[in-house]
């Protein structure tokens, strides 16, 4: 079984963060193990708290489970600080961490800030040339760029993600669901552009789907998968995921990672 390290913030609500992670990764068919970067007091209805833990501690998370596994990849989202940027940064460019996706987890869904904004420049700089497929949502390219706002078409997201690529990562997926009208994704690597095709599904609003795209990319590289191959199936992924969502608590729904499996009723 292909070993996936998920590095990021733990949601106590379970729906994103490492949690959801976790549970993509074990619906995918990979091993996830885990590095916690932050605890967040998070619900369905939003991030109430967000405590960032030592960046030495993380670091330490980091190379142990290295030095444990044989990892296939590796999967990063919430950082919270400079600090942990650079811990993360400092670790990857040490041993062998596989294909390396990451999610710039700079807000939540429902708009808490999640990334402190003198971490971006670090986050440039430092961390994604280690990166192989970065999966931005438009508002975080946007803070990526240093700019108010990205445009909507094709043309000019494709555009944005390339200035991203030249900042040293190695492909960019940029997420469509902020875009008017189907949430179409836009994929750029060093041979060109893919437009991923989406439908919108109406009046839903679901937690955790940039974490659950994320970790879905990075299962599919540790099993073999192309990055754009990976990619579509991850969109897959999360699209069925959406549409068997669970509604248990007073805000957004929750995917159903285990739709393969089990209804929404659970298992009898």
């Amino acid at each position: 079984m292909r070993v996936v390290l998920s590095i990021g913030g733990s949601d106590s609500g379970g729906g994103a963060g490492i949690q959801a992670d976790l549970k993509t990764m074990s619906a995918l068919g990979v091993y996830g193990a885990t590095v916690i970067t932050a605890v967040t007091v998070q619900d369905t209805s939003g991030v109430h708290e967000v405590h960032a833990l030592a960046p030495e501690l993380v670091r330490a998370q980091i190379e142990t489970a290295a030095n444990d596994y044989t990892l296939a990849a590796t999967k990063i989202g919430m950082l919270a600080n400079a600090s942990i940027i650079g811990a993360v940064a400092s670790a990857l460019a040490q041993g062998s961490h596989g294909k390396v996706v990451l999610d710039p987890v700079c807000a939540s869904t429902s708009g808490e800030l999640l990334l402190d904004p003198d971490a971006l420049e670090l986050l440039r700089v430092e961390l994604l040339p280690h990166v192989d497929v970065l999966t931005p949502n438009l508002p975080e390219a946007a803070l990526i760029l240093g700019r108010e706002n990205l445009g909507q078409s094709d043309a000019e997201l494709a555009e944005a993600a390339r200035e991203i690529l030249g900042m040293g990562c190695g492909a960019v997926l940029l997420k469509g669901g902020h875009r008017e009208g189907d949430p179409d994704d836009v994929f750029v690597d060093a041979d060109g552009v893919v437009i991923l095709e989406g439908e919108r599904i109406p009046d839903v609003s679901v937690h955790g789907t940039g974490c659950t795209m994320a970790s879905a990319v990075a299962s599919f590289l540790a099993r073999g998968r192309g990055e754009r191959e990976a990619v579509a199936g991850a969109k897959e992924f999360v699209r069925r995921g959406i549409e068997e969502r669970v509604g248990l608590g007073r805000g957004q729904a929750n995917l159903h990672w285990f739709w393969e499996y089990y209804g929404k009723e659970g298992l009898p």
